[in-house]
């Protein structure tokens, strides 16, 4: 009997520009670009395994999918499924870790960068005719900083931490970072400390730890308090490690130099997101990990989980 792999919301990790061939081999699969909520059920009536980036996979959709064995993640969280349902029915969860790694690294040195050197304005002006017109063989719009000897602050020195501290170690920079099991940090070139220390020492603050109770909502009104008022503040992890709000009123006040967002609570935001508006505020569509290569990679991951799974022997398992 033919297996039936369906996705249902492909688009984001591959818009067209790459292959399903390799996972269509394993089965008969089709491809959903996005489902709504509400079309899931039916969009899943009689998948044997079901590819999601983002859809909620729920105790009810569980159960009204008795064909379901095996649940695969397009993303390295799984909050979106329903574990425990899972679990109780049987169906497998595997998840896909390390994909992204050197490219969330990339775009957070490239937010850093943005604010350092001010590529975007400058060039702004330049082809707005400033340069043209200026006396002088050439111009600042701000201060430009230097990142050698600068603070980096990591919170959350997993893999993603660890290789954004390689690269600032390539610039120069100072490094502290704080994590959970301090007995796995071999990095010589990096200080764990406490979260007291880095909130006060950074002068940029990279978010990188995973969701939890404990991490939620890290970054509020009581932590920026005891940031430097020059500090600037970058999250790529996960939206709810930040307190939008009160990040926002003190992105309002300049309590704080300025923030880089690249996830958010609600994505995509409702149209009222206090971020919007706010010219100390860098915002992009939660893109640090999609670049080609890491989406490649993502697919070839996923590709392999489905296929142990139905030899017998499933990975990257999270149920």
């Amino acid at each position: 009997m033919s297996i039936k792999i369906i996705i249902l919301d492909a688009h984001t990790t591959n818009p067209g520009d790459l292959s399903w061939q390799r996972l269509s081999s394993l089965g008969q699969l089709q491809i959903n670009p996005r489902t709504e909520k509400e079309d899931i059920i039916p969009a899943a009536h009689g998948a044997n395994v079901i590819i999601t980036n983002k859809c909620q996979i729920t105790k009810e959709i569980i159960q009204a999918l008795p064909e379901l064995k095996c649940i695969c993640l397009l993303a390295t969280g799984y909050n979106n499924i329903d574990i425990v349902s899972a679990a109780s029915n049987d169906i497998v969860v595997c998840n896909a870790a390390g994909y992204s790694t050197a490219s969330v690294a990339q775009h957070i040195f490239s937010m850093i960068l943005s604010v350092t050197n001010g590529i975007a304005e400058h060039s702004n002006s330049v082809h707005n005719g400033d340069w043209a017109s200026s006396k002088f063989s050439s111009y600042t719009l701000h201060e430009l900083q230097e990142l050698k000897d600068m603070t980096l602050g990591i919170y959350g020195f997993g893999q993603i931490g660890k290789a954004v501290a390689k690269i600032a170690h390539a610039f120069g920079m100072k490094i502290i970072a704080t994590r959970r099991s301090p007995e796995k940090h071999k990095t010589d070139y990096v200080t764990l400390v406490s979260e007291e220390e880095l909130l006060d020492q950074s002068d940029f603050l990279s978010l990188n730890a995973p969701l939890t109770e404990d991490t939620m909502y890290f970054i509020n009104k009581n932590s920026i308090s005891k940031m430097k008022s020059t500090a600037f503040l970058i999250n790529t992890g996960r939206g709810q490690l930040v307190n939008e709000d009160e990040l926002a009123d003190a992105l309002s006040r300049k309590l704080i130099r300025g923030a880089a967002i690249d996830v958010l609570s609600q994505e995509p935001p409702s149209a009222t997101n206090p971020f919007f508006g706010l010219t100390n505020c860098v915002l992009t569509p939660h893109v640090a990990w999609a670049t080609k290569a890491s989406r490649a990679r993502l697919i070839e991951i996923v590709t392999d989980n489905v296929e142990n799974f139905l030899r017998g022997q499933p990975q990257n398992v999270v149920s």
